[in-house]
């Protein structure tokens, strides 16, 4: 799944080094030349990033607008400044920024951070579907053969052939489907049903493997 941005910009040279870094990142862009345009696009479409250069007639105005709710708040605002930008306000709740002419080093490191952002916000809800066995221990000798159903940054969901315990800390293993990881984690049952099915919450896990999680959760996000 590609993310999408809005880039209001007349800038061509500059608009096209912004094509290419974001195509890196997995993020689509729609070029405006006019922020009434994109203020339009606004009320039809979602999109995931906005792209502004204040050398533009009527960006600072614009830039309120997002400041006052044009936008969702989780939408990152990353600001272009150009010899003839005035400070457009401060945006809220995150503002990324660069100068023109644009320094490639520079504007890949800005719109990688404001695309960790998008992600953070997009994972946190969301659930990777899958179908791989699981080791599940209930105490130090009861294990549980069980399904693994689905995966995201905070827990799993799974199906064993019986209820597993509500109380207690519960160990859960298991490889990482198109990877040679392991994932092992410390974690309670946040819900269960007379079928099976049963939410295991994460509580404790390595810090490397947290971030082999992330990055798996993200590739699988991006290419579904």
């Amino acid at each position: 799944m590609t993310l999408s941005s809005i880039l209001v910009s007349r800038d061509w040279q500059e608009i096209s080094v912004l094509e290419c870094i974001l195509g890196g990142l997995h993020i689509g862009v729609d070029v405006e030349a006019h922020p009434e345009r994109a203020r339009a696009k606004l009320s039809t479409s979602k999109i995931d990033a906005m792209i502004v250069d204040c050398d533009l007639d009527g960006a600072a105005e614009f830039l309120r607008e997002l400041q006052n709710g044009l936008i969702n708040q989780s939408v990152p605002v990353v600001v272009l400044r150009g010899s003839r930008s005035r400070n457009p306000g401060k945006i809220q709740p995150a503002l990324f920024e660069f100068q023109k002419p644009i320094s490639v080093e520079q504007a890949v490191h800005t719109l990688s951070a404001a695309r960790n952002m998008i992600l953070d916000g997009r994972l946190r809800y969301h659930r990777q579907t899958l179908h791989v066995p699981v080791s599940v221990s209930c105490g130090s000798r009861n294990r549980v053969a069980a399904n693994l159903l689905n995966l995201s940054q905070g827990g799993v969901g799974l199906r064993t052939h019986r209820a597993l315990p509500v109380t207690g800390p519960i160990k859960v293993s298991f490889a990482l489907p198109g990877t040679k990881l392991s994932i092992r984690f410390q974690g309670e049952v946040a819900w269960n049903d007379e079928q099976g099915n049963a939410g295991i919450r994460f509580l404790e896990m390595d810090c490397g493997m947290k971030r082999d999680l992330q990055l798996w959760l993200e590739r699988q996000y991006l290419t579904d």
